[in-house]
């Protein structure tokens, strides 16, 4: 019996915004401001691709952000451990 996913003819877009978040869109809709196109495919293409990409589900921002904060915890904690004297 087939499933829902091999019924499925629409041809989805693989969206991406500037936090490199994604997402599938129909084709047939306008595609969002701030979003763009990374692929098309059928809901199973899209999302394996969605799958092989999307290895960290943290918003760009978070990423850069905490980032940041290690390298400065990273900076500290060397200082710290100088030598006094």
């Amino acid at each position: 019996m087939p499933t829902e996913e091999q019924d499925d003819k629409t041809i989805y877009l693989v969206l991406m915004n500037c936090e490199e978040q994604y997402s599938f869109w129909p084709k047939t809709n306008p595609v969002p401001n701030g979003w763009k196109v990374m692929m098309e495919g059928t809901r199973a293409e899209c999302g394996k691709y969605v799958n092989e990409v999307w290895t960290d589900m943290r918003p760009l921002s978070l990423r850069k952000h905490m980032e940041e904060f290690q390298k400065k915890q990273q900076a500290e904690q060397a200082q710290n451990d100088q030598p006094t004297g």
